[in-house]
């Protein structure tokens, strides 16, 4: 694996985490299948999207968003740092982890870690219109991800991790080419913005295991995300108080 050479992560530190090019839980083995299904969180707390668990392990294509509902996509990076970030803005429903970008019907987390697709590790957000805007959830996918980055993202190397945002209609395209403008007009970034805008395609939903990771697996995701070079590389860009 390839890392950044400001990010140095003790090998440690990626043994625990378990996260390189080969992607971000490659060496954490998938849940036994006879695992029991996880308790569901209460509305109040924090609503999902009404979609099925992906069965034995597979994955499948995601369907229309509910009634009343939009869907932004996008491709920063590990899948579980994405969704744990979305998940956290007011209006957003879900954050679905999952593939895109690529050819391949059905891909698996084992061929898209391993190199074997053409698919980008991606998130789903199922968002309220009336409560957040598409110009916002563009703020937060800006300040959470390494534009520059090709092929890469922070200590993660390889085509699945490259920044791309997927829209689905011409509002969203106009949306993501300004604000991409925007953010290269800021200055903070010395090297070129590398971030691409492309038109959705089919969205594969991951396996069941990687969904909501950060909270089925808080330990493991902790030593992932705080040894990964986010933290360091959002700050030095954003400012020492950016989120991470």
């Amino acid at each position: 694996m390839t890392l950044r050479t400001s990010f140095a992560i003790p090998a440690f530190a990626l043994l625990l985490a378990g996260c390189g090019s080969s992607g971000c839980n490659a060496s954490t083995p998938a849940p036994a299948p006879a695992r029991p299904a996880a308790t569901p969180r209460a509305p109040a707390e924090a609503p999902v999207a009404d979609y099925p668990v992906v069965p034995e392990g597979g994955t499948r294509e995601a369907g229309p968003p509910p009634a009343g509902m939009a869907v932004a996509t996008f491709a920063g990076g590990c899948f579980w740092c994405m969704e744990a970030a979305f998940e956290h803005v007011p209006g957003v429903q879900d954050a679905i982890s999952g593939y895109t970008g690529g050819t391949e019907q059905h891909p698996t987390y084992d061929d898209v870690s391993n190199h074997r697709t053409s698919q980008a590790e991606a998130i789903r957000v199922i968002y309220n219109p009336s409560q957040v805007t598409y110009d916002q959830l563009l703020e937060v996918y800006w300040r959470r991800v390494d534009p520059t980055g090709v092929d890469r993202a922070f200590s993660d190397v390889g085509h699945q991790y490259r920044s791309v945002i997927f829209v689905h209609d011409a509002a969203q395209r106009e949306a993501a080419t300004r604000t991409r403008a925007g953010v290269a007009a800021l200055g903070h970034f010395t090297d070129p913005i590398t971030t691409t805008i492309e038109d959705a395609g089919v969205f594969w939903v991951a396996e069941d295991y990687h969904q909501n990771f950060w909270r089925t697996h808080p330990t493991h995701y902790s030593a992932y995300h705080d040894h990964s070079g986010r933290r360091e590389f959002l700050r030095q860009h954003w400012g020492p108080d950016a989120p991470y």
